[in-house]
């Protein structure tokens, strides 16, 4: 996973927990906990179902088996 494609999910993250969390006050601020997961580990599982990594091209990829 590249540094932009973690800084998105972080991005996005946050702004889901924002919206969800503080602005709604409802339980949909925990869907955002997928994105931010996946950017602090560095592992997407959507990656391997759909065999999308776009590291993989460069072997670089850690979810390539």
């Amino acid at each position: 996973m590249s540094n932009l494609d973690k800084t998105i999910r972080l991005i996005v993250a946050g702004i889901w927990f924002f919206a969800f969390g503080f602005v709604c006050q409802s339980w949909w601020w925990l869907v955002g906990l997928l994105p931010l997961l996946s950017a602090v580990y560095g592992y997407c599982p959507l990656y391997k179902m759909l065999a999308k990594c776009p590291l993989c091209k460069k072997n670089q990829c850690s979810t390539k088996s």
